[in-house]
């Protein structure tokens, strides 16, 4: 199963990076919530179950994707410069 690492940059499947921040619980299911932040635009924070965040992406609804998972982590250490924000 894979696990998601905090304070760390992935890409959403549809091209836009995200960092995550923290572990949020719902205060009714007790679910685990992913708390992440846009490097984008205003910079947003956005919560999303955990479930969803470390699933593949689907392959009925975009065919076309080549990403596996909906959000891949990206390795900042091995690549030339920085993330376009």
């Amino acid at each position: 199963m894979r696990e998601l690492k905090l304070h760390t940059i992935y890409r959403h499947f549809k091209g836009r990076y995200y960092l995550t921040e923290n572990i949020a619980y719902d205060s009714e299911s007790c679910e685990e919530l992913v708390l992440y932040r846009a490097l984008y635009g205003d910079r947003r924070l956005w919560v999303r179950p955990l479930a969803m965040f470390l699933s593949e992406v689907d392959r009925e609804r975009y065919p076309d994707i080549d990403q596996r998972w909906r959000f891949e982590e990206i390795d900042t250490e091995n690549q030339e410069g920085s993330v376009s924000k």
